[in-house]
């Protein structure tokens, strides 16, 4: 069982990490000595990600026969996802299950995952990630000192507000919608008409409940395990698009587990294995409970008004600098 750890504990512990001084252990109480890693995620209690990731944790002690602990901290408790991302690359943290949207601030060419309506389901992307392109990304994420362990699933994204029913793109017109701090996700809801607002998750509950935003856009696990469907009763499958959870170690980190460091990888894959099967089942069945739920309207809409209204955003990504690694993301998708 993973040791639960709050903010004010990981900062206390951090700045008393850098002023105590050095102890020199030797022999046998040396090798003795259990190396402590931090793992911070952003998920609800009961969400497959908070799940694998006190899976990882039991699973990296075992497999390290006890010389590796790792504490997880879920629910934004250390802060926002990019918090967590600044902590990774400083050092101060050691693991995070993390979003797409605020890893790609640091590799901007993730994003391309995101391609509108490119993954119609995890399997499909996971096949893509690997191969060539998870290759690349694995090189762009060792260049500024993070590892990728796995890609986790974050699922298929859906809409949702408290209005009206969007069956179209023309319903979304007058709507300001929350997404993640997410350029691709941006421009998916500009293309679509709505105006966009940039808001954190921890706080998107209440945005939603005091109207500061009328809907937002998440996978069906994420919406229900943080009950956003109390305050936004139409539920519209745009499925617009995939989204991975990346899992990540800093590399600061990567040079202290020496030889646990395989067992360490190992249990990564084996807890992103869980991690996925659980998302699926767990969207299917969310969404079964919203259909039963009379309190929520699930709405279908017309996909393939979708999909011609954000037709432009591929070809305004393959302007970037980094346009020739769109283009192979998503002919690796398509083939």
């Amino acid at each position: 069982m993973s040791l639960q750890i709050n903010r004010r504990f990981f900062l206390a512990t951090a700045t008393a990490a850098l002023a105590a001084p050095a102890i020199v252990l030797s022999g046998r109480s040396a090798s003795a000595a259990a190396t402590t890693l931090t793992l911070g995620h952003g998920a609800a209690p009961g969400n497959p990600r908070t799940i694998a990731a006190a899976k990882f944790a039991e699973l990296v002690k075992q497999k390290t026969e006890g010389r590796v602990q790792v504490n997880v901290a879920g629910a934004e408790t250390l802060g926002s996802d990019s918090a967590m991302l600044t902590s990774l690359r400083t050092g101060a943290l050691d693991f995070t299950a993390n979003s797409q949207g605020a890893t790609s601030a640091i590799v901007p060419e993730l994003s391309a995952l995101g391609l509108p309506f490119l993954f119609e389901n995890t399997d499909k992307a996971m096949a893509v990630l690997n191969g060539p392109v998870g290759t690349e990304l694995n090189k762009r994420f060792e260049a500024v000192g993070v590892v990728p362990l796995d890609w986790w699933d974050n699922g298929i994204r859906h809409l949702t507000n408290s209005k009206r029913k969007v069956t179209s793109p023309a319903d979304l017109a007058g709507m300001k919608i929350r997404t993640p701090a997410d350029p691709m996700t941006i421009d998916i809801f500009q293309a679509l008409g709505a105006g966009t607002e940039q808001i954190a998750f921890g706080e998107l509950y209440i945005a939603l409940q005091q109207g500061v935003v009328d809907g937002q856009e998440n996978p069906l696990a994420n919406i229900e395990s943080s009950k956003l469907h109390e305050v936004n009763k139409y539920i519209s499958l745009t499925a617009h698009k995939w989204e991975s959870t990346p899992f990540l170690m800093s590399k600061i980190a990567e040079a202290r587990l020496g030889p646990d460091l395989e067992a360490v990888k190992a249990a990564a894959k084996e807890a992103g294995a869980l991690q996925r099967k659980l998302s699926s089942e767990k969207a299917a069945e969310v969404l079964e409970n919203f259909k039963k739920n009379a309190a929520v309207e699930v709405v279908e809409v017309d996909h393939d008004a979708f999909v011609k209204a954000t037709a432009s955003v591929s070809d305004n990504w393959k302007k970037k600098p980094f346009g020739n690694f769109v283009t192979q993301v998503e002919a690796a998708a398509r083939g």
